[in-house]
């Protein structure tokens, strides 16, 4: 490019320093020099200026054929981004779809679930229950028998001191010393066998005190284990092993 800017600035200089032809405005030149002068910016200029001009000649075209290309890309690429969209919203749809019906299958599940463990408690509450009714009736029962025969025993007991105190009176009525140690034995017979009924009053009293305390300890026992599955199976923490708490 530099020798292009030196020819020209030759050819100026060229044209400058012409002799001029009255009474015109031309002038005359050496046309060998001129020439020389325009073959080598002819030379220099880069053959890019050709190309260049040959994309100027043929840019309405080259821009017809851009704006066609850019058209068709544009219009290919709306329909691949509709065909997209469109598989798109359908795998969406067929997923929500298999979502929706694993949820509701596995609700449903639960449910049974929850109702079968629900139905297993309660039958198990209302068994323990039912066995404590009877462990109950017959602790009760049992305890009942043995109150009415130590009762009865020492009501025997009781009644046999006093004949026996009532005889040793009788015999020895007619002694001062002996009717009053009679008196004396016959009230000591008669507090022992007191106190021998009301010790048997207290051991039997005891004895269904601590059947009763076992029985009470029992129904604590199964409802605390009742409450314990009905949390579980509120909060979703697990399925209760009822058959572990009976085993302690």
């Amino acid at each position: 490019m530099y020798r292009v800017f030196e020819a020209l600035d030759e050819l100026v200089a060229i044209v400058e320093e012409a002799r001029g032809i009255p009474p015109t405005r031309s002038c005359i030149v050496p046309r060998g020099d001129v020439l020389e002068l325009l073959d080598d910016v002819r030379d220099a200029l880069p053959g890019e200026l050709d190309d260049a001009q040959d994309v100027l000649d043929h840019r309405d075209k080259i821009v017809s054929d851009a704006r066609t290309a850019a058209e068709t890309a544009v219009t290919g690429a709306n329909e691949q981004a509709e065909h997209t969209i469109t598989s798109a919203r359908e795998e969406a749809d067929r997923i929500l779809a298999d979502a929706k019906a694993h949820a509701d299958r596995m609700v449903a599940e639960a449910s049974a679930h929850a109702d079968h463990l629900v139905a297993s408690a309660q039958e198990e509450a209302d068994r323990v229950v039912a066995d404590g009714n009877a462990e109950y009736e017959a602790v009760t029962g049992r305890a009942r028998v043995e109150s009415d025969r130590m009762i009865e025993a020492g009501k025997a007991a009781y009644d046999r001191s006093v004949a026996e105190g009532l005889a040793e009176q009788e015999r020895l009525v007619t002694q001062t010393d002996v009717v009053r140690a009679a008196h004396a034995e016959s009230a000591r017979v008669i507090d022992a066998a007191h106190a021998e009924a009301d010790r048997l009053r207290e051991e039997c009293d005891h004895y269904v005190d601590s059947r009763l305390a076992d029985f009470e300890e029992t129904l604590t026992s199964t409802l605390r284990t009742v409450g314990r599955g009905r949390h579980q199976l509120r909060s979703g923490t697990g399925v209760p092993d009822y058959a572990s708490e009976f085993r302690r």
